[in-house]
C-alpha cells in the first residue's frame, strides 16, 4: 500500500510538471548542436575572422602584421571611400523611390477590372525572374551610344543620342533605370496584396459623400496600404544597398569611379589590389551601416503599425 501511495504521488507530481514518471526530462540539445555548428561555421566564424583581419595589415603575398585601428583611421581619411558611400546612398535612395512609385501606380492599375488583366500581370512580373547578369548584358547593349536601341527610339522624338552609362553624370540614373525595371514588379505584387485586403465599405461611403478619385486615394487607400508600402521599402532598401552584380557587370564602377559603390570599392580593394586588411575594415564599417539602416527601417515599420492600429 505504501509503495502504491508513493507511485501515485510521483504520478501526481509528474502531471503537474509535465514530465513522465521515472524518466529524465527530454533533452533537445542533440538536435540543436548541429544547427549551432552550421551557424557558427557559416555566419559567426567569417565575421569574427573579418573583424580580426580588419585590425591587421595584410596584403596578399606578404606577411601579416598587427595594425590596431590603423585601417579604420585610414578609412576615415579616404576620400574615395566617402565618394563610394555617397554613390551607395544615392543609388539606394533612387532604387527605392522609383520602384515604389511605379510599383504602386502599376498595382492601382492592375487592381481594376479589365480584360486580360491576369495575362498582363504575368507579363509585367517577368523581369524579376531573369538573372541580374543577363539583364546587365542586355541593357548594356541597349545603352550603346551608337548601336543601342534606346538612342534609336529617342531619335523618333527628336532627342539626340545619350551617353547613358558612359557618362559620369548619367551613369547612376541609368543603373537605377535597370534596377527599377527589374524590381518594380515586386513592389507591385506587395501593394496588390495590400489592396486585396482593403475593405470596400469606406469607398462606398466616400462616394456617397462626393469624394473624388484623388481624395479616396489620399485619405483611404494610402493610409490602409501604408504597412505594405513599408514592407516594400524595407525589402528594396536591403536589396539595393547590397547591389553588386548589375553594377559590376555593366560599369565595374566606371566611368572612372562615378558608379563605384561601397560594394564595388570593397571588392576592388580586397580582390584587385589584394589589400585584405583594409578591405576587411571597409566590410566591418559597411556592416555597421547596414545594421543602422535596418534599425531605422524597423523603427519606422513599428511606427507605421502603431499608426495603422490607432486609426482603426
Amino acid at each position: 500500500m505504501a509503495s502504491a501511495g508513493i507511485e501515485t504521488a510521483a504520478m501526481a507530481r509528474a502531471s503537474k510538471t509535465g514530465s513522465k514518471p521515472g524518466r529524465f526530462a527530454p533533452n533537445y540539445w542533440p538536435f540543436v548542436i548541429p544547427a549551432l555548428i552550421v551557424i557558427s561555421a557559416v555566419i559567426v566564424f567569417p565575421w569574427v575572422f573579418t573583424v580580426w583581419m580588419s585590425v591587421n595589415s595584410w596584403t596578399l603575398g606578404q606577411s601579416q602584421t598587427f595594425a590596431g585601428l590603423d585601417n579604420y583611421i585610414r578609412l576615415a581619411g579616404d576620400m574615395r571611400f566617402w565618394e563610394s558611400l555617397w554613390h551607395t546612398v544615392l543609388y539606394t535612395t533612387l532604387s527605392v523611390v522609383v520602384p515604389l512609385f511605379l510599383g504602386t501606380l502599376a498595382a492601382l492599375i492592375f487592381d481594376a477590372q479589365f480584360p486580360l488583366r491576369g495575362l498582363l500581370r504575368g507579363i509585367f512580373v517577368m523581369p524579376m525572374m531573369a538573372t541580374p547578369v543577363a539583364i546587365a548584358l542586355v541593357w548594356t547593349m541597349m545603352f550603346h551610344p551608337q548601336l543601342g536601341v534606346l538612342n534609336y527610339l529617342l531619335s523618333f522624338a527628336g532627342i539626340g543620342p545619350q551617353e547613358w552609362i558612359y557618362n559620369q553624370s548619367s551613369v547612376i540614373p541609368s543603373l537605377v533605370l535597370v534596377e527599377s525595371w527589374q524590381w518594380t514588379p515586386l513592389v507591385m505584387l506587395i501593394v496588390l496584396g495590400g489592396l486585396a485586403a482593403v475593405p470596400r465599405e469606406p469607398y462606398e461611403s466616400a462616394e456617397i459623400d462626393g469624394a473624388n478619385v484623388w481624395q479616396k486615394f489620399r485619405y483611404l487607400t494610402l493610409p490602409m496600404i501604408a504597412p505594405f508600402l513599408m514592407i516594400a521599402v524595407i525589402i528594396r532598401s536591403i536589396d539595393a544597398v547590397k547591389s553588386f552584380d548589375i553594377i559590376y557587370a555593366m560599369t565595374q564602377g566606371g566611368p572612372g569611379t562615378a558608379s563605384e559603390t561601397i560594394n564595388i570599392y570593397l571588392y576592388n580593394t580586397a580582390f584587385a589590389y589584394y589589400d585584405i586588411g583594409y578591405g576587411s575594415a571597409m566590410a566591418v564599417v559597411f556592416f555597421l551601416l547596414i545594421v543602422l539602416l535596418s534599425f531605422v527601417l524597423m523603427m519606422v515599420r513599428q511606427r507605421v503599425n502603431w499608426s495603422d492600429g490607432e486609426a482603426r
